[in-house]
């Protein structure tokens, strides 16, 4: 059984971070969940009131109890540290903001701090940005991040997939974006 931290930051695009949780989850895998304070009001904005708090939303999966829930500000928490085994970390959506920090290294919340940790022994970090129009910054510091080995994957549909429905659409990005983890979901591939 592997162990997958999982933040969610402020950016539009919630639904792709449930999908992919509710993936790792079914495959029988630990999530080790972060949520920024933006996030909340995202995934409330996005998903729904009846998921207006973080344990509201961790409550919406069949299998809840592989989900630990982590506090923002909670530095205590094991996915602080380096010493803390997983094996791999995703952040999904990822606001500019957060791809900023990270690039220079500002550990200010949890969520940061388990990305900067994840650079730090060189295990694999997965972001999945979302802003358009992009601008330098946010491009340098995505090259930054991936200079450092991270994963940039922005949740780019297959429109030759011809899918039937915007949830066929976005599972299918997130298998992909899963399988940068090395979870094979079992998602539609081209020529498959």
């Amino acid at each position: 059984m592997a162990r997958f931290v999982v933040g969610i930051s402020g950016a539009s695009g919630v639904r792709l971070a449930h999908i992919a949780i509710e993936e790792i989850t079914k495959l029988g895998h630990n999530v080790e969940l972060v949520i920024s304070r933006p996030a909340s009001l995202t995934i409330m904005h996005e998903m729904g009131q009846q998921f207006a708090s973080p344990q509201n939303f961790v409550d919406s999966f069949t299998e809840k109890s592989l989900i630990r829930l982590h506090q923002i500000q909670d530095y205590s928490a094991p996915i602080a540290s380096g010493s803390f085994q997983h094996d791999g970390c995703l952040i999904i959506p990822c606001s500019m903001a957060t791809v900023g920090a990270i690039a220079c290294g500002l550990s200010d919340n949890l969520l940061r701090r388990a990305a900067d940790v994840t650079l730090k022994e060189r295990r694999r970090l997965v972001l999945v940005p979302r802003e358009a129009p992009l601008h330098e910054i946010h491009l340098e510091n995505m090259l930054k991040l991936a200079r450092m080995g991270a994963v940039i994957f922005p949740p780019e549909p297959a429109w030759y997939m011809n899918f039937q429905s915007i949830d066929e659409m976005e599972r299918q990005m997130v298998s992909r974006i899963l399988d940068q983890l090395c979870l094979n979901t079992g998602g539609q591939r081209w020529g498959c």
